[in-house]
């Protein structure tokens, strides 16, 4: 097949045009045009793969062995990059402007600054920017939420009358203070989860079903008990009933009448529950067929970075993974998670992550309580994740090692979310070379009611230091129709609703261009579509170029056209004011961390560059294309500069992976 690029390549002799797997290979090599190679003294400096770090989610505390070399790799597990606050910040009932018929609740007392005109003349400069000439917010959506605390306050204050030409900000009911975001959970709901107000009583009934069942499963298993035997007639006329109970504590005598009754009340249930689906539920069709899939990310896969992608053509987007105790307990930033731009829905998941069942059915629960279900198209259990403090706690891919847990986990869900679907993202096991996702599709299909499996086709072991196996992803996609075929014309069968769609089964990893896309999902039909992870990271323009299908070489120019939609998006989520910019700024640069990776296509001998390849140091074909190509974070921080003015001498942003961390 031949490449055929958005543009051609300038200046380009034809012997020299971007080749497709016709220059040699190199494993771990990404192979450049001689006049792009910056030639150092040490030639296995400029050679030498990159160590990144792809873990899609926040790493463990856990410290990792010191290097003999003393040479700066692995992670910065203990890094720290919360923003510093104004230290002489502005009360939040004057923000908009003083109103007389609003008065702060703390009075004298207030520990925040009532007088603006004191307050500006302490207030950091304004942010002077090419690309954004007035502040991004105001622009789009006609206020800004951030008032006189916004950087780019000039553009929406008359400095004669002293006033905001700002509209008046919207009343609560008609959104997130107009910034088109939904899943917003109301403050006195958030309040009632806090104060342990908020009745799970959804979650308390399917909690006691499972444990009927499981408690009479056991009562099953145990081997009858055989009375002891007595040589003296006289010592068992002796314990009669009426003596015993003298010798036995009234309290011993009531715990054990509660006992009683609570297994009474559990074999009810189980004979109520026993020989039907108690978790089979009406739910909204869930179609993922040949949709563009982005994975759910930690920290990187943000509500600006999501907005960012289905801008660029992205049919489907997921939360960061939340924590489901958190979640009970009404944290806010956990509950800022869920929370989505209009521009996901449809087709926004919720990812949730727990080690028991009575996580899951309570996150859960509180999440179907508490949103609006027409902006949440599923939940999603996470049972992939490899991080050490997850597995550690039995979340993650540690439910992999107890699939009958993990199952209780999914019906418990299924139970209480409503009308909203269940799936669930699995890998291939925990330990190399003993996959186990293939045998529990049959258990999946016959006791689960599972909308969607995503399956990453690597184990817990092995991170990402080898390829996805798409070989045992096929297989397993394969076991997946033959247990629903089987299933469909077993007796069990009629007990279950009839479903709208099949079982939705999505493979994932290492999917980066638009010919492995749709060599995996042409080679076997029985894989609905693919999630995309740092694909879409190091090359967000992917699934323009799967609609296209050719590749499509970005210029610099249209690169930092991308970034400055992410700053806009970034600034509208986070605020103009100081701390929603070191907070815009903080996770630009941690979009950067992948964004550079991407290697342009026009400065390169071989194409496709796959994710475990990796180039000598290299020159762009302009100054601003080897700029965003640095793997120096104090550069991602000059980008940054672009959007958000110069940075601030307390603003701090460590890198994940120490290789990034040194200035050259």
């Amino acid at each position: 097949m031949t490449i055929t690029t958005k543009r051609p390549i300038e200046n380009e002799d034809s012997s020299s045009v971007t080749k497709q797997n016709n220059a040699p290979s190199t494993d771990g090599i990404a192979h450049l045009k001689p006049e792009f190679i910056i030639h150092t003294s040490s030639t296995t400096t400029s050679t030498t793969p990159a160590n990144h770090d792809d873990d899609e989610a926040e790493p463990s505390t856990e410290r990792l062995p010191t290097s003999k070399k003393n040479k700066k790799r692995g992670q910065n597990k203990n890094r720290d990059n919360r923003q510093t606050k104004e230290v002489n910040a502005l009360c939040s009932k004057i923000i908009q402007g003083q109103d007389p018929n609003v008065a702060c609740t703390f009075g004298d007392k207030c520990r925040f600054v009532h007088d603006v005109d004191l307050y500006l003349t302490t207030k950091k400069p304004e942010i002077e920017s090419d690309y954004f000439k007035v502040c991004p917010v105001w622009d789009a959506l006609g206020y800004c939420p951030m008032g006189f605390k916004c950087r780019f306050l000039s553009s929406h204050y008359d400095k004669v009358n002293k006033k905001l030409l700002s509209v008046p900000p919207p009343s609560k009911e008609e959104g997130n203070n107009g910034k088109q975001e939904v899943n917003v959970i109301s403050y006195d709901a958030k309040f009632d989860l806090i104060k342990r107000r908020f009745k799970f009583e959804k979650s308390d009934h399917v909690l006691n079903i499972i444990d009927a069942i499981q408690q009479e499963n056991r009562d099953v298993m145990k081997p009858e008990k055989t009375q002891p035997i007595h040589d003296d007639k006289d010592e068992q006329e002796e314990e009669t009933n009426g003596e015993k109970n003298e010798r036995v504590a009234p309290q011993v005598l009531q715990r054990e009448k509660e006992l009683e009754e609570h297994r009474n009340k559990q074999k009810e249930l189980y004979l109520k529950y026993k020989d039907t689906r108690y978790f089979a539920q009406e739910k909204k069709p869930l179609d993922l067929h040949r949709k563009k899939i982005v994975s759910p990310l930690t920290t990187v896969g943000n509500l600006p970075y999501r907005r960012l992608m289905r801008k660029l053509g992205a049919d489907v987007t997921y939360s960061e993974m939340a924590l489901s105790v958190p979640l009970i307990q009404g944290t806010n930033s956990e509950w800022a998670l869920p929370k989505a731009h209009v521009s996901e829905v449809p087709g926004y998941g919720i990812q949730i992550a727990c080690s028991k069942a009575w996580q899951a059915a309570k996150a859960t629960e509180a999440l179907a309580s508490n949103l609006d279900h027409s902006g949440i198209s599923e939940i999603n259990l996470n049972s992939g994740c490899p991080i050490d403090l997850l597995y550690r706690q039995g979340s993650g891919s540690a439910l992999l090692d107890n699939p009958a847990r993990m199952i209780r986990c999914l019906n418990a869900m299924n139970y209480v979310s409503g009308d909203i679907p269940i799936s669930v993202k699995i890998r291939t096991g925990t330990k190399e070379g003993h996959p186990i996702a293939e045998g529990l599709m049959k258990r999946l299909v016959y006791e689960t009611d599972v909308a969607a499996v995503t399956l990453h086709g690597r184990s817990r072991q092995q991170r990402y230091t080898k390829l996805a196996n798409w070989d045992y992803i096929s297989n397993v996609a394969d076991s997946l129709r033959a247990s629903e075929f089987e299933f469909e014309n077993s007796t069990e069968y009629k007990e279950r609703r009839e479903s709208k769609l099949r079982v939705q089964f999505v493979g994932n990893g290492d999917v980066n261009n638009f010919e492995d896309w749709y060599r995996y999902l042409d080679n076997n039909k029985n894989i609905d579509s693919i999630m995309v992870a740092r694909g879409c990271l190091i090359k967000p323009w992917i699934f323009e170029e799967v609609d296209a299908e050719q590749y499509i070489d970005k210029s610099s120019t249209e690169r930092l056209d991308i970034l400055r939609d992410y700053a806009q998006f970034a600034m509208e989520h986070w605020g103009t004011d100081e701390y929603g910019v070191s907070q815009s700024r903080r996770y630009f640069c941690e979009f950067m961390s992948f964004f550079h990776r991407y290697v342009p296509m026009g400065i390169c001998e071989r194409y496709p560059v796959y994710l475990n390849e990796r180039p000598p140091h290299w020159i762009g074909r302009d100054d601003m294309e080897t700029l965003m190509g640095s793997t120096d974070s104090n550069d991602w921080i000059k980008l940054s500069e672009l959007f958000f003015g110069k940075v601030e001498d307390n603003f701090v942003f460590t890198p994940k992976h120490k290789s990034n961390s040194y200035s050259k």
